[in-house]
């Protein structure tokens, strides 16, 4: 399966805490999910990928507002959106998947 980093620092060879899959159907159901809006439509990915993209600068992985990442609780797609490493420094999840897990089952 290919994926699609969630965010740009990927693209850059660093892991990510979650990423977007190619059975990603750009629906938009995550937009308005994000508390901290770091998602944006794929007209406004930097990466120039027909996907939606999340600021790195920007994402907590929903650390202090949710249970789980909105974005894959507001997603229809099942298995579209998969943890990956966790890197220090990073706000990440203390009950995250193992990488590759989908983040919502």
């Amino acid at each position: 399966m290919i994926y699609f980093y969630l965010q740009i620092q990927n693209k850059k060879g660093a892991s990510m805490a979650v990423k977007i899959t190619d059975i990603c159907i750009n629906c938009g159901a995550c937009l308005d999910e994000c508390p901290v809006e770091a998602i944006v439509d794929d007209s406004e990915n930097p990466t120039g990928e027909e996907i939606y993209y999340v600021n790195p600068d920007k994402c907590v992985e929903c650390v202090g507002y949710y249970d789980e990442p909105a974005c894959a609780a507001a997603c229809p797609t099942e298995g579209c959106i998969v943890w990956d490493e966790c890197k220090e420094g990073q706000t990440c999840s203390p009950n995250r998947g193992e990488p590759g897990e989908p983040v919502i089952e």
